[in-house]
């Protein structure tokens, strides 16, 4: 065998090894996402009249920027807790108001995402408006930020309400001042929801839903939220005006981690 034959089939062993590991990697790479569980559902195909503005689709959240596993910007749910939220939609369209949803399932590669930028301190772009009065320190010890999420079980939302006719919300801009989310209403962030005292996620003890120092007005409309959701099944956390978990929940030991898109509901054989 000449020197240059020895050559040529060394190079082609080499150059197959390095063909065989990029084929491996596009394998690995090309793993399927995972999907939902049969009885998740877009809560559009139980009730499209609800309002759906989910936040961490856009760059308006306390990350300042869209999280992991947000491929779309819908409500996914349990089916019996969207169905539940029908029952809530109903009761309050009569009175001439309607739901708003800013979030639901939440997978938990972006709970996780949640826990890397709080780990971050010197990532503080967001804190004049979701956390004006806390140190980023102490995020986790507060109860901002966990490493597990209720809303990775596929029954828990965030959500408003909102007087009909809904008048559009001005889309946010990056860049733009922030304004305290406890600040007036006319003064903070526009919501074209009714006036709850603060923004959603404020990371602030006047979100506690029944926190004293919130009244008149303020208070009434926390308490319509309360009181419909309540009526049909919902559990309010009591450090978030906005956060209600249907009971009893299908999963609840269950975290998924499939990503918020219609794609993760397309049934397979």
């Amino acid at each position: 065998m000449t020197r240059l034959t020895r050559a040529v089939r060394g190079l082609v062993t080499t150059l197959a090894a390095v063909l065989a590991v990029t084929a491996a990697s596009a394998t690995a790479q090309a793993k399927p996402e995972p999907r939902a569980p049969k009885d998740f559902v877009a809560l559009r195909t139980v009730d499209p009249t609800i309002i759906q503005e989910i936040r961490y689709f856009t760059p308006h959240n306390f990350v300042g920027r869209r999280i992991d596993g947000y491929d779309q910007p819908i409500c996914i749910l349990t089916r019996p807790a969207a169905e539940a939220l029908h029952t809530a939609q109903r009761a309050l369209l009569r009175r001439g108001y309607t739901l708003k949803v800013y979030d639901c399932y939440r997978p938990q590669r972006a709970v996780n995402h949640f826990v890397r930028w709080a780990k971050d301190l010197d990532d503080q772009a967001t804190k004049s408006e979701f956390y004006p009065n806390v140190d980023k320190t102490r995020l986790f010890e507060d109860g901002y930020i966990a490493e597990k999420s209720g809303h990775s079980r596929g029954s828990t939302m965030d959500l408003t309400i909102v007087k009909l006719p809904a008048r559009p919300t001005r889309p946010y801009h990056p860049g733009q001042p922030l304004v305290p989310c406890f600040a007036p209403k006319d003064e903070r962030f526009p919501d074209n929801s009714v006036d709850m005292g603060t923004g959603f996620d404020c990371f602030d003890t006047l979100a506690h839903t029944l926190d004293p120092r919130i009244q008149g007005e303020q208070r009434a409309n926390r308490l319509l939220l309360k009181n419909t959701m309540e009526g049909a099944g919902f559990v309010n956390l009591a450090e978030e005006w906005w956060h209600y978990t249907y009971e009893p929940e299908p999963y609840p030991d269950t975290y998924f981690d499939f990503p918020v898109s219609c794609r993760s509901l397309i049934k397979g054989d």
